[in-house]
């Protein structure tokens, strides 16, 4: 019988269907790729890759991913060449969550798809544009929601990316609402890849935003509360470690994955939560209250409520994905719009538009 690796069993076997045989190993707990719910449109699989691999790459290659690069984190618009943005938050989270997901051997490829896709809906200016249009929009506007509607319908102009139900879901489901509620009422995802996906963002971003408000003299160093650095330690590589460690221990035992409260799910031990909500109420009072009381941030609310009250009156004004999705709700099409843009072509549009102001 020909070795599994020879090119005589590639030929017979093809290449998805090897891939899909060494998920087999994978935890009981993980999904495998074989076994996904499927997508919104029913389509021949690939030869080559996974359905969570194909799903991957659709969002590597779509416009949403390469504009985050020039989308903000919290800082709108920094001087400085380090500050994180959308895209190096979104990679950080990528790696963080993959990290866990190998560790408790899950699947790594749809983790990696959820990760990298969760954040495809957020708004130029961060949450401070995502606060101003969800004002606006009747029904409320939140990015994890975005982000869906991004892969379902916005992309390919109009088309959709059509991923996977598991993907979706993990992107719908990712983040904590740290800002305020969300419609879904912070529901868990349904795969643990997803679950995964939404402590990893809480860690990276926990982290990153201590070191840009460090980086930009909002706090000091002796601020940060000293349970936090006791426990976590005191820098990046110290305090990730130890979340993600704790993670992981957290989330297993002998058996596989711990049970909490009669079912599967990925945790942090109680103590380090305990810390961690506290870190997370130290960065709200002093790092994101105070940055959205800047002139940038208030100069920024006005950019998006002075673009989408323009784009509502002149719909036609749009491209003319944007116009369709405008002739079925204008306000939804102005929103849609709106969220796709970076930092800086919504502040050289405003300027076009109102060179006044």
């Amino acid at each position: 019988m020909a070795d599994e690796g020879s090119p005589k069993a590639t030929r017979r076997d093809g290449i998805r269907e090897r891939l899909e045989r060494k998920e087999e190993s994978l935890s009981p707990y993980a999904v495998r790729s074989i076994n996904s719910r499927g997508r919104l449109k029913e389509e021949a699989p690939s030869s080559l890759r996974t359905a969570f691999q194909r799903d991957r790459d659709r969002i590597i290659h779509s416009k949403a991913f390469r504009r985050l690069s020039h989308k903000t984190q919290v800082f709108i618009a920094p001087s400085g060449d380090h500050y994180m943005t959308r895209l190096t938050h979104t990679l950080l989270v990528s790696q963080i969550a993959r990290t866990i997901s190998r560790a408790l051997n899950l699947n790594e490829d749809l983790t990696e798809s959820i990760a990298l896709g969760h954040d495809l809906g957020h708004t130029p200016f961060g949450h401070t544009g995502e606060e101003v249009l969800n004002q606006l929009l009747p029904g409320g506007f939140h990015h994890n929601e975005q982000s869906l509607r991004v892969v379902d319908v916005i992309e390919r102009e109009g088309q959709g990316l059509n991923l996977t139900w598991e993907v979706r879901d993990g992107i719908l489901k990712h983040s904590k609402g740290l800002m305020y509620p969300l419609k879904h009422d912070r529901a868990e995802p349904e795969t643990l890849e997803g679950q995964v996906c939404r402590i990893s963002d809480l860690v990276a971003y926990l982290d990153h935003d201590i070191n840009d408000a460090l980086r930009a003299g909002i706090i000091r160093e002796d601020e940060i509360p000293r349970k936090v650095e006791k426990l976590l330690g005191s820098n990046t590589s110290e305090r990730i470690d130890s979340m993600v460690t704790d993670i992981v221990h957290a989330s297993w035992d002998a058996a596989g994955l711990t049970h909490s409260k009669g079912k599967i799910s990925i945790r942090m031990s109680p103590h380090i939560k305990t810390v961690v909500n506290r870190l997370s109420q130290f960065l709200l009072e002093r790092v994101y209250s105070y940055c959205s009381g800047l002139e940038d941030a208030t100069r920024a609310k006005g950019i998006v409520k002075d673009l989408f009250e323009y784009y509502c009156r002149y719909p036609e004004k749009m491209p003319p994905e944007f116009v369709q999705l405008a002739d079925e709700d204008v306000k939804r099409g102005a929103a849609d719009y709106i969220a796709g843009m970076t930092d800086r072509f919504a502040i050289g549009l405003h300027r076009e538009l109102f060179p006044a102001s």
